[in-house]
């Protein structure tokens, strides 16, 4: 992927990599009430610019609380608003027994670890099943 940024907020950093069609969001450290207003904000403002396929690698992150889930879930929902398709990645063990103990794995389509996610995505495009999202600009 291409535009490899970060942001900073307190000692937590959140990496964005995008292309056309699709950005990866990385947070880093904790999913806690300040890293989960920050991600709130970047998943808003990606909104606007039709990407059909959100990912958020969550490998770095280290605990995952309320804050965190209710982020993740809004997210959920602005990306659905937009015509997109938001995906997880690279849970721990802790916060995916979160999303089996609040069937919050039900909710979100969630993969291992990034490279399964690519793996997936290409076995989707070699057999004509690629996504499918169209893009709506919120009004």
């Amino acid at each position: 992927m291409e535009g490899l940024r970060s942001n900073t907020y307190g000692d937590d950093v959140m990496a964005l990599a995008n292309n056309r069609e699709e950005i990866l969001l990385q947070p880093r450290g904790r999913l806690d009430s300040r890293g989960a207003k920050w991600l709130q904000q970047q998943l808003e403002s990606i909104a606007p610019r039709c990407y059909k396929l959100w990912i958020i690698d969550l490998s770095s992150v280290e605990f995952i609380d309320s804050s965190g889930l209710i982020a993740l879930v809004s997210g959920l929902k602005v990306a659905t608003e937009a015509g997109a398709r938001l995906i997880l990645c690279g849970l721990h063990p802790s916060a995916k027994l979160i999303f089996d103990i609040t069937q919050l794995d039900r909710v979100f389509t969630i993969f291992e670890n990034y490279d399964a996610l690519l793996l997936s995505l290409q076995v989707s495009e070699e057999t004509g099943s690629a996504l499918e999202v169209a893009c709506s600009p919120r009004a």
